[in-house]
């Protein structure tokens, strides 16, 4: 089988790159590999699948706000019975006194690029939402609009069904090789026995991608890290939270009657994580969530934890920040990688830049240069600051 394109990673970042590609005119075949086809471990479907413009830097504040478009016009792309069940609840990001000056850079940043972000003091925050504590609190920055959360499991298929009619060819199987000629990669082996010829092969392998990459003898920085998720219930049900980010990094949000939670995991000893490793780390609720949250929203000092569950996000050990475009060397091996906990949100907007440059042979919805590759080669750091 020849393929023009053949992207590795069928769930929202691959699905992604062959919507748009059809999208913007691209007619040659294509063929679209994912290793786990009920996307039972997919980073796409185990995240807490929510949407923010509170980012450090403009071009990650541009690719959410291209998704919020795309949320607002749903329908009219996919259909009038298309549903994410989006929430536009919002993001309050709190900080003390040592992490005032990068929330205000942070913020500064969001408003130049016209997010509807606000920056309150620990008095105003009380009185916007009454069952805070701002117990070592100095500000907070607060999304009214533009947002908060939705089902990633939705939005998946949304993308997978409009491919339907897209004459894409969707292949069940894990890439085990992927054959180059000099600076060209010129197909992959698959562990079915199949081979396929590629004139491109694009890179969408989630927290796979590290190994992927390794494949065609390149180097990516990109590995899975393990993150858990607690749904727990509480008496109290506050309609006005949004998804609150403490300082210690630990976040919550509601979720219909019960809440979420994460964040607990501890920066020193988080390293790659084992492939098959998706056991939740319980004592990380207990010991390092619960006390957090009982102080910050005191009447969480009485919560049950119900259930939990752990996925792995591709996190990029460089700068946690997207890899996105070809390789200098090795130009028709694309990457769309290392988006370190959110490329669910960025993954529409990365889809429609990459169908762009590889369609038309340039950016022109979104310029997201300043995320190649090069960067990568030089050990040079384009770093996100405020990642969750």
């Amino acid at each position: 089988m020849r393929y023009d394109i053949v992207i590795i990673g069928g769930a929202i970042v691959g699905s992604s790159i062959a919507y748009y590609l059809r999208e913007e005119g691209f007619s040659g075949p294509i063929a679209l590999i994912e290793r786990d086809p009920q996307f039972a471990h997919a980073a796409t479907t185990l995240s807490m699948a929510s949407i923010r413009q509170q980012f450090s830097i403009p071009e990650n504040i541009r690719l959410s706000q291209f998704t919020l478009k795309l949320f607002r016009r749903l329908k009219e792309t996919f259909g009038t019975d298309a549903d994410i069940g989006f929430r536009e609840g919002g993001y309050l990001i709190l900080a003390g006194e040592n992490g005032l000056p990068v929330l205000k850079a942070n913020h500064d940043a969001q408003v130049a690029e016209g997010a509807d972000i606000v920056l309150e003091d620990a008095e105003q925050l009380t009185r916007r939402f009454a069952w805070l504590s701002a117990e070592g609190i100095s500000a907070g920055a607060y999304g009214r609009t533009g947002e908060g959360w939705f089902d990633a499991h939705a939005m998946l298929m949304l993308f997978r069904k409009a491919l339907r009619d897209k004459k894409i060819d969707f292949i069940a199987a894990s890439v085990t090789g992927i054959a180059r000629d000099g600076n060209r990669v010129t197909g992959v082996s698959l562990d079915n026995g199949q081979t396929l010829e590629a004139g491109i092969v694009v890179n969408a392998a989630g927290p796979n991608a590290g190994k992927v990459a390794a494949l065609a003898g390149l180097a990516l920085p990109v590995e899975p890290r393990k993150r858990n998720v607690f749904v727990f219930e509480a008496r109290e049900k506050y309609a006005d939270m949004p998804l609150l980010v403490d300082p210690s990094g630990i976040y919550v949000r509601p979720e219909g009657s019960v809440y979420l939670t994460g964040g607990a995991e501890p920066e020193e000893g988080d390293g790659p994580a084992d492939p098959s490793d998706f056991e939740v780390d319980w004592p990380l609720f207990e010991e390092v969530i619960w006390p957090v949250l009982a102080t910050r929203i005191p009447a969480f000092e009485a919560i049950k934890a119900t259930r939990a569950w752990a996925g792995h996000y591709d996190y990029n050990t460089l700068d946690q920040n997207a890899v996105i475009g070809p390789h200098p060397e090795v130009g028709n091996f694309i990457f769309a990688n290392g988006f370190s906990g959110h490329g669910l949100q960025q993954a529409p907007a990365v889809g429609k830049a990459l169908a762009e440059f590889l369609v038309h042979g340039g950016y022109r919805t979104i310029d997201c240069s300043a995320f190649g590759y090069e960067r990568v080669a030089e050990g040079r750091a384009f770093r996100e600051l405020n990642v969750i």
